[in-house]
């Protein structure tokens, strides 16, 4: 059984990447793991590296790569979120409330989809991605956020907590400010995620370490539990549509599950100011990929 049947029109060009469909399952697997490794430490899903790997490394048709990605979200999000509760890192409260704007801001987004130039809107946001990674690099350096002060819709629901820092060898007591842009941010992360069918990992991070001034660790671990929540909600659609391939999804959950078991081990052992390190590049990268797809260019 070849390669070929996984590929649609780009079926010769992935045969010729992949002689057997063992070497495919392997190269896949590989970049599965390092798939959710990096979604396990930046607070995104996998498919930043899951769907090129697809679509240019094998010319894997779009259709399944993104149904894959889907997959690749919900395994980074299981296999990592469980670990950070269980660290009593991801701040549980905060994820759940925010979640009720992601979830009513991506219907919106759906509903108006058909209405708007999401060309435009690519590369407007885009745009605004890579202009908020300035204020990110201005204070990369910075381990925990200082000065935070509690408001009182944080005071109200709670949504201050704490965590053990490995790195730093102590309890880290925070707080949450700023609450209402906070679910601000995030109803527009979740209008992206309806609107231009993109995952809004970057948009829900930024949204609690810039909006709420929460630790980056927390904001990371906090966003892998929201993002499973959201990307398995609408996997139910991809699959009725018959874009989840099995074969090609095996070695990608697989992969990623793996990856995110040694992302959350690597993570405790990271300062936050690393964490920053790891999400500035990730960010740029998604800014530029949807700026490109508002050019006309597929990558």
């Amino acid at each position: 059984m070849g390669v070929a049947r996984f590929g649609g029109q780009a079926s010769d060009y992935a045969w010729r990447k992949a002689k057997t469909v063992l070497e495919f399952f392997l190269v896949i697997f590989v970049g599965a793991v390092a798939a959710g490794v990096v979604g396990a430490l930046a607070g995104l899903g996998g498919g930043i590296l899951i769907v090129p790997l697809l679509t240019v490394g094998f010319g894997v048709d779009i259709r399944y790569a993104i149904g894959a990605s889907i997959v690749s979200v919900i395994a980074t999000s299981s296999g990592a979120a469980a670990a950070y509760i269980r660290d009593q890192i991801t701040n549980l409260r905060v994820g759940t409330f925010l979640q009720l704007a992601t979830t009513s801001g991506a219907i919106v987004g759906a509903l108006i989809a058909g209405l708007v130039n999401t060309e435009a809107l690519y590369i407007v946001f885009g745009l605004a991605l890579a202009s908020s990674a300035i204020p990110l690099i201005v204070k990369i350096g910075q381990e925990l956020p200082e000065g935070v002060v509690a408001d009182s819709w944080s005071r109200r629901l709670n949504l201050g907590s704490s965590y053990y820092d490995a790195v730093l060898g102590r309890q880290v007591d925070y707080e949450a400010t700023r609450v209402p842009l906070g679910l601000g941010l995030m109803w527009v992360a979740g209008v992206l995620s309806g609107l231009l069918g993109i995952g809004s990992g970057a948009f829900k991070v930024l949204a609690m370490d810039m909006g709420m001034r929460l630790p980056m660790k927390v904001s990371t671990t906090t966003s892998n539990f929201m993002i499973g929540v959201t990307a398995a909600a609408s996997a139910g659609i991809y699959f009725s549509r018959g874009d989840i391939h099995p074969l090609i999804v095996a070695p990608i959950a697989l992969g990623v599950l793996l990856g995110a078991a040694l992302g959350t081990r690597l993570l405790v052992r990271l300062r936050n100011t690393t964490l920053r390190k790891v999400f500035v590049p990730v960010l740029l990268i998604v800014a530029a990929e949807m700026v490109l797809r508002g050019m006309g260019v597929r990558t």
